[in-house]
């Protein structure tokens, strides 16, 4: 067993097949598992994320554990999330014979990433993101993660190439979506690089291509109103948008007349279309219309009306953040990484500031 210079004995192809053919591993689908198999691609990705020794790295979806073995000698521990219990089992040990001055770096927690909560980490905060996604569950997964996870400063992600466009686009343009809107919210995303087909064992039918993730140079002013709220407003839009924002917003606001209204009030034109908005343009439109909702509110408490908490009674549908949520249309249904779980339809969008969020889609 050769170890380079950081520790870790590397995985290559003829590793990668003996190891799964040890654990009566198939590559399914299902939970999108095509394994890399190539050294120099997950020292590249481990280069690539911007890492420092002082980092915790939230792994989503280990595998075989290619990767796991680039990244311990970087920083102070991985975390790695695998929904797979064999290949969760089987990490630590993997580790261990392979990189056993770093053992200690590795925790394993076996869980649906999306699904993944704080206490699940048991205390740990990660600060970087790095991970081989699938592509079923791509979308869905980083953005659970990045909500759920807000210690996380950085990061870089392998998923299909033409989402990685998509999530890295900017307003204006064809592959700028909902995706893009909602990712921006929480960091800056910028395209890092292709990445072969060949370095994946089997391989996919799809290109992929690397996501690098940074802070936003300010974080999104929305006037105190939680992601979700913002979220349903781009849902709203991006669900039609071939249409001018007063007619995409109608069924959100109430009626056109108030979507226009609403969006008078935030700066924005009527007449525009989804595409043209900068997550800093759905947060000011959220904002105003909370402040409406309120401002309503008090007017029916003042003639002795009945107050809920949230103003707007239709509007507190979109407070709850669905965690069933679904990608772009055009997201193939094969898969890379370890596997991450399954996704659910998003619901339709019904009642006045009521489309209910969902992190993919548009």
């Amino acid at each position: 067993m050769a170890v380079d210079p950081s520790g870790a004995a590397p995985l290559g192809p003829a590793e990668v097949r003996a190891l799964a053919e040890r654990l009566g591993i198939r590559p399914t689908k299902k939970l999108g598992q095509n394994f890399v198999h190539d050294p120099n691609t997950v020292r590249r990705i481990a280069r690539l994320a911007g890492l420092v020794e002082d980092d915790v790295v939230l792994e989503i979806g280990p595998g075989l554990g290619s990767l796991t073995l680039a990244l311990l000698p970087a920083v102070a521990s991985v975390v790695a999330v695998e929904i797979d219990p064999v290949l969760a089992s089987a990490l630590p040990g993997t580790v261990a014979d392979r990189a056993p001055s770093l053992a200690d770096r590795l925790a394993v927690v076996t869980a649906d990433a999306l699904r993944l909560r704080p206490a699940d980490l048991g205390g740990r905060e990660p600060t970087a993101v790095v991970a081989n996604l699938p592509y079923n569950v791509g979308v869905p997964v980083l953005l659970h993660v990045l909500r759920t996870f807000p210690s996380v400063r950085r990061g870089l992600v392998m998923i299909q190439a033409e989402v990685v466009d998509r999530l890295a686009a900017r307003p204006g343009g064809r592959e700028y979506g909902a995706p893009s809107a909602k990712l921006a919210w929480y960091c800056d995303a910028r395209r890092a690089g292709p990445v072969p087909r060949a370095v994946f064992w089997p391989v996919p039918g799809v290109d992929s291509a690397l996501l690098a993730l940074g802070p936003r140079g300010e974080p999104v002013d929305s006037g105190g109103v939680p992601a979700e709220r913002v979220f349903a407003v781009v849902d709203a839009a991006f669900a039609q948008r071939r249409k001018a924002l007063r007619g995409a917003l109608a069924g959100w606001a109430g009626s056109p007349a108030l979507a226009e209204s609403r969006l008078r009030a935030a700066g924005v034109d009527p007449g525009t279309r989804a595409e043209r908005l900068s997550i800093d343009d759905f947060a000011r439109i959220a904002s105003v219309a909370e402040a409406a909702d309120r401002a309503e509110a008090a007017d029916r408490a003042g003639d002795g009306g009945v107050v809920g908490d949230g103003g707007d009674t239709a509007g507190t549908a979109s407070a709850s953040l669905t965690e069933s949520a679904t990608e772009s249309a055009t997201e193939s249904p094969a898969g890379t990484g370890g596997g991450a779980g399954s996704v659910g339809s998003p619901g339709a969008s019904t009642g006045r500031h009521g489309a209910p969020p969902r992190d993919g889609g548009g």
